[in-house]
């Protein structure tokens, strides 16, 4: 039998879900490709007063879903989803879909081997015309989560969308992320064959001898999409962007860095940069515990930071 105390948590959140529904609405799209549809939802506020601005949000890396969930992981955190809803009861539409081979969108995503990280990039610039097309909106900005915010910083600029949004972005290039991680972790021999392969990806050559050890890594079907990948450094895509920028990191995220964040910013330094104290990587207040970071994301009774809404929603309210 649960406790009171239990029974009034339960019930505050049921009111709160409740309310969240009422003030904002959800709409089905599709994303037409060559390779098959992309599936994509719509956060509308209740009411479309005027033509209220509107913001695409990229997901992270791996096979994380527009809500912000990840498979790999048991239960869900649904933190993109209470992003937008929480966006949508601040007057703005936002749009998230399901990447090209993730989730409802898994038909339309190509073998491993024929994957590019400009897939990513074309499929959201083509969600931002999509919206920039659509009647009913204003101006049209983009939201990308950790690996998602190299992708916006790209689309956002291919497409002309009129605002940026950085959650969690990393400012290294893809392969010295790369290295910093694998460091101190390999053998001497297979440290010495990983940096002989990241160098020749680095460089655009894939490489056909790789140890078995290293093959989960380097196996030869991902390496075209790794060398498409690693073209990309953050810190320089972001300072070569015209439109308002806002940069967002939580002091408590255990997978990005605060110090990625200011790296972003001391390259657009006319960017604004909002630190969320006590947020984690996927938006909610955790400590920065391993065992606290590790069930947040299972549990999808722990909000989005108030905070990441505020700003936010602040700043987009403030793009024309």
């Amino acid at each position: 039998m649960k406790s009171a105390t239990g029974f009034m948590a339960t019930l505050l959140l049921f009111l709160a879900a409740g309310m969240a529904s009422a003030q904002t609405s959800e709409e089905h799209i599709n994303l037409d490709t060559p390779t098959g549809r992309i599936a994509g939802t719509l956060q509308l506020p209740a009411a479309l007063e005027g033509k209220p601005r509107v913001a695409l949000i990229i997901a992270g890396s791996g096979p994380t879903d527009r809500d912000g969930n990840n498979p790999l992981i048991p239960g869900r955190n649904d933190s993109l989803r209470m992003l937008a809803v929480a966006l949508a009861e601040e007057g703005i539409a936002t749009l998230r879909y399901d990447k090209r081979g993730v989730a409802a969108s898994l038909p339309a995503g190509p073998t491993e081997s024929e994957l590019r990280f400009e897939n990513y990039v074309e499929d959201a610039a083509a969600w931002v015309a999509r919206l920039k097309a659509d009647p009913r909106f204003g101006p049209v900005a983009v939201i990308g989560h950790s690996e998602g915010s190299l992708i916006g910083m790209l689309a956002a600029q291919q497409a002309g969308a009129a605002a940026f949004v950085s959650i969690a972005g990393i400012a290294d290039g893809p392969s010295a992320v790369l290295r910093k991680q694998l460091a101190g972790k390999l053998p001497p021999e297979l440290d010495k064959e990983s940096e002989r392969i990241l160098a020749s990806l680095e460089k655009g050559t894939t490489v056909d001898q790789v140890p078995p050890a290293l093959l989960t890594l380097y196996r030869p079907s991902v390496q075209p999409y790794m060398i498409s990948w690693f073209k990309y450094v953050p810190s320089e895509r972001i300072a070569a962007l015209t439109m308002p920028v806002l940069i967002v990191q939580g002091n408590t995220d255990i997978q990005v860095a605060v110090a990625q964040a200011n790296a972003l910013y001391r390259a657009k330094p006319d960017a604004t940069l909002a630190i969320i104290p006590g947020m984690n990587h996927i938006f909610k207040h955790v400590r920065a515990d391993p065992a606290l970071q590790a069930a947040a994301y299972s549990d999808p009774s722990l909000p989005v930071s108030p905070l990441l809404v505020k700003a936010v929603g602040d700043f987009l309210k403030k793009v024309d």
